[in-house]
C-alpha cells in the first residue's frame, strides 16, 4: 500500500478557549486519523494550537493533549498579540516542516468534514483552497449587513478578497514560503493571499453554531480589523480627503464670489446660522481628514521600527525534544499521572 508523505498542519490559533478545547481537539483528531487511514496525509500531520496568551486554563488543556495525543503539538506566545499575529505564529512555524497547513478557529463553526475536500483539491494541485460559507444565515442581522457592506467596501476600492471567506483554508508550502516573505507590522491575510497567485479553488460549507464560549470578535475588533484591511491595502480614504478638499474649495471660491457681489448692491446682513454651519462641518472635515491621515503615518511609524509582532514563549513543535517541558510541567498538568510516551 502507498504511503502518502504529505505532511498536513492544522493550525489553530486559541485564546481564552477551554471551554471548548477538548472538543475541538477531539474532533479533528479524529479528521486526521480517516485521512491518515485513506493515505490522503502522512501519519506525521499535526494540530498545531496557538495560544495567544490566554489566561484560562487552555495552554494547559493543550499540554496536556500533547502528552497523550500523537497528533497534538503546541505554540505559547508571551503575550495576546491578536487572533491575525497568532495565526500568522503558527503558520510560520508550520511552513517549517510541512507539506501544506490548514488555518481554522477553534469554535467548530467552520465545519471540519471539508477538510477531507482541502486536502483532495491539494493532490489535484491547488496551492490555496479557500472555504466559503454558502450562507450567513447563523450571523446575526447587524453583523451580516456589517460583512456584507465590509466586502462592497473594498471591492469598490480595488481590494481583492474572495466573498464570505475567513480564515478557514488551504495553503501549500510554496504559498507558505511566499507569505513568508511578507514582513508588514499589519499582515491582512485575506487581502495577501489573493495578490501572491498560484492555483486557487473554493470549497463551499455551511457554518455552523458555536460550540461553546463567546465570540472573542466584539464589535470594536472587527471595526478595527476592518480598517486595517482598507489601510493596508489602498489610499483611496487620503484620496478621498483631497478630492473633498478641492470641493469645498470650489464651493468656498462660488460663497466668495457671492459675498462680494451681496457687498456691491448694498446687501451684507450677516447670517449667524450659516455662519456657525459652516465653522462645525469644515471644522469636523478638518479633524476627519487630520485623523486619517494621521493612521497612514501611525501605520508608518509601527513600520519602521521593525520590531517583531509576537514572541514565543513555549514551543512544543519544532522543539527537538518537546517532551523535557511536558516530563518537568506533567505533575501539574496531570497531577498523580506518569506522562506516558506517544506514539
Amino acid at each position: 500500500m502507498k504511503i502518502s508523505h504529505t505532511l498536513l498542519t492544522i493550525v489553530v490559533p486559541c485564546y481564552e478557549e477551554q471551554e471548548v478545547i477538548n472538543k475541538t481537539i477531539e474532533q479533528l483528531t479524529i479528521q486526521l486519523n480517516k485521512l491518515v487511514e485513506e493515505n490522503l496525509i502522512s501519519d506525521k500531520s499535526k494540530l498545531l494550537f496557538v495560544d495567544d496568551g490566554s489566561k484560562d486554563g487552555t495552554w494547559t488543556l493543550i499540554a496536556k493533549a500533547c502528552a497523550t495525543n500523537r497528533y497534538v503539538t503546541g505554540l505559547k506566545l508571551s503575550r495576546n498579540v491578536g487572533h491575525q499575529t497568532a495565526l500568522i505564529a503558527g503558520l510560520k512555524r508550520a511552513q517549517e516542516k510541512s507539506s501544506c497547513a490548514i488555518s481554522i478557529d477553534a469554535d467548530l463553526q467552520d465545519d471540519i468534514n471539508v477538510i477531507r475536500d482541502f486536502v483532495l483539491k491539494y493532490h489535484e494541485g491547488y496551492d490555496v483552497v479557500y472555504g466559503v460559507r454558502r450562507s450567513r444565515k447563523t450571523d446575526t442581522h447587524f453583523k451580516r449587513i456589517t460583512a456584507q457592506g465590509f466586502y462592497r467596501v473594498m471591492n469598490k476600492l480595488g481590494i481583492n478578497l474572495v466573498y464570505n471567506h475567513a480564515d478557514y483554508r488551504l495553503m501549500s508550502k510554496r504559498v507558505l514560503e511566499e507569505l513568508n516573505q511578507y514582513q508588514e507590522e499589519k499582515l491582512f491575510l485575506r487581502g495577501i493571499l489573493p495578490m501572491i497567485g498560484f492555483k486557487t479553488t473554493k470549497v463551499m460549507y455551511d457554518r455552523k453554531e458555536r460550540y461553546a464560549g463567546d465570540t472573542k470578535y466584539p464589535i470594536k475588533r472587527m471595526l478595527s480589523f476592518a480598517f486595517d484591511g482598507i489601510t493596508s491595502f489602498s489610499i483611496a480614504p487620503i484620496r478621498f480627503i483631497t478630492y473633498l478638499g478641492f470641493f469645498l474649495f470650489f464651493l468656498g471660491g462660488i460663497a466668495g464670489m457671492y459675498a462680494i457681489i451681496q457687498k456691491i448692491i448694498g446687501n451684507t446682513d450677516a447670517g449667524w446660522t450659516s455662519l456657525m454651519i459652516s465653522i462645525w462641518l469644515l471644522g469636523g472635515l478638518q479633524l476627519m481628514g487630520t485623523g486619517i491621515i494621521g493612521e497612514y503615518i501611525g501605520r508608518i511609524f509601527m513600520e519602521v521600527k521593525k520590531r517583531p509582532k509576537y514572541a514565543i514563549d513555549i514551543d512544543l513543535y519544532t522543539d527537538k525534544d518537546p517532551f523535557q517541558y511536558l516530563r518537568t510541567t506533567t505533575s501539574t498538568i496531570i497531577p498523580g499521572k506518569k506522562l506516558q510516551m506517544k506514539k
